[in-house]
């Protein structure tokens, strides 16, 4: 399992086939991987978003994420997990998040990285500020529904 939030930009489809490499306990094992990457929106709440500054509680973020995933599993049969997040100064289009989770079977990967993913959006220490277009800034006090 990797968990790692981070201001350095990132590219979550070479994160993926890294992490893939590095890792010989997936190879021939994983008959699955769920990836699911979250990018910023040049719009939300009807609002133009021209920029976002996104903070987290260092520690205590990845505490989180960590028991999310430790969570998912025991819940699920998996065989491994990552997830990567970013903070810092973002723009549209620029990849947030990062969930995959590799598992023999689908069915165990695709629900363990929707819950990850799920809870993280929920529930973990992030803050978003939105850069607006008229030079305004404003907090995100909510989040989009998942489903």
């Amino acid at each position: 399992m990797k968990i790692e939030v981070r201001a350095a930009p990132l590219d979550p489809w070479h994160e993926v086939a890294d992490y893939e490499r590095s890792q010989t306990a997936l190879h021939g094992a994983a008959g699955a991987a769920a990836v699911f990457v979250g990018t910023m929106r040049d719009i939300n709440e009807g609002d133009a978003v021209t920029a976002m500054t996104l903070e987290h509680y260092p520690g205590m973020t990845e505490k989180h994420l960590e028991k999310i995933c430790r969570a998912a599993g025991a819940r699920w049969q998996l065989l491994d997990i990552l997830v990567l997040h970013r903070v810092g100064e973002l723009h549209p289009a620029d990849p947030i998040v990062l969930v995959a989770a590799w598992s023999a079977h689908r069915k165990d990967a695709f629900e363990a990285c929707r819950h990850i993913m799920e809870d993280l959006k929920s529930n973990a220490p992030f803050w978003k500020r939105e850069q607006l277009p008229e030079g305004g800034h404003r907090w995100v006090e909510k989040n989009t529904a998942g489903y």
